[in-house]
């Protein structure tokens, strides 16, 4: 074969007869290595544990013609693309192929720091653009890589990039998170998104009984999409054309999804029997009985989405709308090729020894010796060496995150929430360090005026795809003005807790994906945290380093009723990894922590935060910071530790009462009612960050490292005292301090659902009032 012919056809063009030929070579070495990599784990490599090892041959193999596609044909080196998740064996066998992933790892798929089991940005060893470990979410993502691509685009000496390219088995259309985002009206726009649906009418346990593609379709053109279906083969187009070929067209498109995958798992005689239905059924037989056996079994299999050119027509053809998002909907075999085609438990079926050595032959490899590449000199070998030098991404060059002030120079005094002291830092950031400032994004699901956001916004502005005219400028009775353009540092999304922290964990990695490090904060109803928990979780794990701001939080917020009130946050905060949980109580511990926390974001050491804001304003006098000197500096080092004593006892302290957010003026109330009614001195801790001290007492305990100083600080182990938590929270938030030291503990926080009422009655109802500390004090110490 002449050497041109190993070049992929640019963009506008179709391969060729002898490069499609070309191409299905590749593809059936792709097929095969992928179930090879499963094969392997589960077959042949020793299981010491016995437990099941796993993978997906089937989904993997549904895959392979769309994947051989889009890399070998298709993409350029900006381009980025989402993988399903369960095809990753897919992808390494590709990166393989193209010299992106060394021989040694294609028999490590799901060993410990081997190929992960679903494709994974921060631990596979091959490139791999977007994690996509969880349903949907991975498929998502490429929106929001979109839309944080722009936005360095527009804000950063950066380039505009390449295609975002999601693929997507049908079965994830059916999480909510894929109908969120596409409903966002920023996303209409987004020319360079595509994505492509595996629709093998398959989920895990079943054949999907009603797919109702044109229902799917209908909801993508709805939202302004661009939408197009690969259904048949170039051989059943060609069947179409025959006398009786639109009755056979007819019949096929009206048969049940089950009675199409049961006639892939039958012979050619009962094909011949079972296809003549319907009307149009004596011209249905007559084609059927004119192809033999194998042009029979052929014809029923030549779906679009495993017929290469097909496929690269419709990439094509998507491509060429630049002015919104494609949708390619391929029809695909789950199993296609392997033994296990069609059968509806396929999902996690595995060959067995005789079939992957039939398929061994059937394909021309060595069952054996499973892992041949392309001799360099043979046309394929030629193909994958110019597709991975075409695809090489040279990493960019990271530039440094601004250095963040350790604090504002603002006087916190009067009554003030955290969450004003949140709305006013912005304010407060962009006079002491404009550098800082720049890099700072918000994202907000609608709530940005109503979490203090205010402010900043009608300094920065609202960042949009393009300019949009603020009909209410004019109208003096507008606190905030709506400008939207280009150069806004401010995104607001629609109220879609999931689509928010989509976006953070994207705005989060622009740091490794660009070079260009931001500082993304988001705010969300605490309450709400919950909803978006996964998403949130995986865009940590995926590299996206943000801030989370959760506010107003807890049963503090008291006539919003039940609903309203969050509970369980704080210890989602403490368990939650790559991330740092914060509760401060007052104005100025909440400077100091946040601006810690910009400080560790957009760096290859960082890491997330989230911070959990009351509306309650506090006394900043209570917080009795030292003006100066080395006493403020030990405080503010305290603070960011984990905590410190607020409060000292009068003489010999008989307990501690440990206090975190918006409670610690009961914590203090009650200090005050336990020294004048019982005489007994109480010391008061304010916690700031619970994760720390956990992180700190598994350091003492030799669990991970760090130090365990703050812990001393506050609780001396030549010291013991009976502690008393407290917090607008779960209890077992704090529980764990009681093994800090050998004391009793009594842990007082909420436990029920919320109701409206006033602070006080609620208080009182839960058992965070400065009343039941007392009490629990004094049963802690009689």
């Amino acid at each position: 074969m002449a050497k041109s012919a190993t070049h992929a056809a640019p963009a506008g063009e179709l391969p060729s007869a002898p490069e499609l030929a070309l191409l299905g070579q590749v593809e059936r070495r792709v097929l095969w290595l992928a179930t090879a990599m499963v094969h392997h784990a589960n077959s042949v490599r020793a299981n010491p544990s016995g437990i099941k090892v796993g993978g997906h041959q089937a989904s993997s193999a549904s895959m392979v013609t769309l994947m051989t596609a889009l890399w070998f044909s298709f993409l350029d080196a900006p381009d980025r693309v989402a993988v399903k998740p369960h095809a990753s064996p897919v992808l390494h066998a590709i990166n393989y192929l193209i010299g992106r992933l060394d021989r040694s790892y294609l028999t490590t798929l799901r060993e410990f720091g081997g190929l992960q089991s679903y494709p994974s940005r921060s631990k596979d060893p091959d490139p791999v653009d977007y994690s996509t470990g969880s349903e949907g979410i991975g498929a998502t993502a490429t929106i929001w890589g979109a839309i944080a691509q722009r936005y360095v685009s527009d804000h950063a000496d950066a380039p505009s990039g390449g295609r975002q390219i999601a693929l997507l088995g049908d079965a994830e259309l059916d999480e909510g998170a894929v109908w969120e985002a596409i409903a966002d009206p920023m996303v209409a726009s987004l020319g360079e998104l595509m994505w492509v649906v595996d629709l093998n009418r398959q989920s895990l346990d079943r054949v999907v009984p009603e797919m109702a593609a044109g229902r799917l379709l209908a909801m993508f053109e709805a939202a302004g999409w661009h939408v197009q279906t690969v259904k048949y083969g170039r051989r059943l187009e060609a069947l179409f054309e025959r006398p009786g070929g639109d009755a056979l067209r007819r019949r096929i498109d009206q048969m049940p999804n089950e009675e199409y995958q049961r006639l892939l798992r039958g012979p050619a005689e009962e094909l011949r029997e079972r296809l003549p239905r319907g009307r149009g059924r004596r011209d249905l037989a007559g084609l059927v009985e004119a192809l033999s056996d194998d042009e029979l079994l052929a014809a029923i299999r030549d779906l679009g989405g495993h017929d290469l050119e097909r496929v690269l027509g419709a990439y094509r053809a998507a491509d060429a709308v630049g002015d919104r998002p494609s949708i390619i909907f391929a029809y695909t075999i789950k199993g296609w090729s392997l033994p296990i085609e069609g059968h509806p438990s396929n999902h996690s079926a595995l060959l067995d020894e005789d079939q992957f050595n039939e398929l061994a032959e059937r394909l021309g490899t060595d069952a054996d010796d499973p892992w041949p590449g392309f001799d360099p000199d043979s046309p394929e070998g030629a193909l994958c060496a110019i597709v991975g030098e075409r695809l090489e991404r040279p990493a960019p060059a990271v530039e440094p995150p601004p250095e963040v002030p350790s604090e504002l120079g603002r006087a916190h005094r009067g009554q003030e929430s955290t969450q004003q002291a949140f709305g006013r830092l912005f304010i407060d950031l962009g006079h002491a360090s404009p550098e800082v400032e720049r890099r700072v994004v918000t994202v907000s699901p609608d709530v940005a005026s109503s979490t203090n956001l205010g402010g900043w916004i009608n300094k920065a502005g609202i960042w949009f795809l393009s300019e949009r005219t603020d009909w209410f400028a004019d109208d003096t009775n507008t606190l905030v003005r709506w400008h939207e353009d280009d150069r806004g540092r401010h995104i607001e999304l629609g109220i879609a807790e999931l689509n928010l922290v989509g976006l953070l964990g994207e705005l989060g990695a622009t740091w490794s994906r660009h070079g260009q490090p931001l500082l993304p904060v988001g705010t969300i109803y605490d309450p709400f945290v919950g909803r978006a928990l996964e998403p949130w979780s995986f865009g940590i794990y995926a590299g996206g380093q943000s801030i989370l701001v959760g506010t107003p939080s807890g049963v503090t917020l008291g006539p919003e009723g039940g609903a309203h009130q969050s509970i369980v946050t704080p210890s989602i905060g403490i368990e939650q990894p790559g991330c740092t949980a914060w509760e401060p109580a007052f104005g100025l511990d909440f400077e100091w922590t946040f601006l810690r926390a910009l400080g560790r974001l957009g760096r290859p050491d960082g890491e997330a935060s989230y911070f959990r804001l009351s509306t309650r304003a506090l006394d900043q006098a209570l917080a009795a910071v030292p003006a100066e000197g080395a006493e403020r500096e030990r405080r503010r080092a305290q603070v960011l530790a984990g905590g410190y004593r607020l409060r000292a006892a009068d003489g010999e302290p008989g307990c501690a009462i440990v206090a975190m957010g918006a409670v610690v003026p009961e914590a203090l109330a009650a200090a005050d009612l336990l020294a004048r009614d019982a005489g007994i001195g109480a010391e008061v801790i304010c916690v700031t960050s619970a994760d720390l001290l956990f992180r700190a007492l598994q350091a003492r305990r030799g669990l991970r490292a760090g130090s365990d100083a703050i812990l001393e600080e506050l609780f001396p182990t030549a010291r013991p005292l009976p502690l008393v938590t407290v917090l607008d929270g779960h209890p077992h938030t704090l529980a764990f301090l009681a093994s800090v030291q050998p004391a009793p503990l009594t842990a007082l926080g909420v436990q029920q659902f919320g109701q409206s009422g006033d602070i006080g009655e609620l208080y009182e109802c839960h058992g965070i009032d400065s009343e039941t500390i007392v009490g629990a004090a004094l049963d802690l110490l009689t």
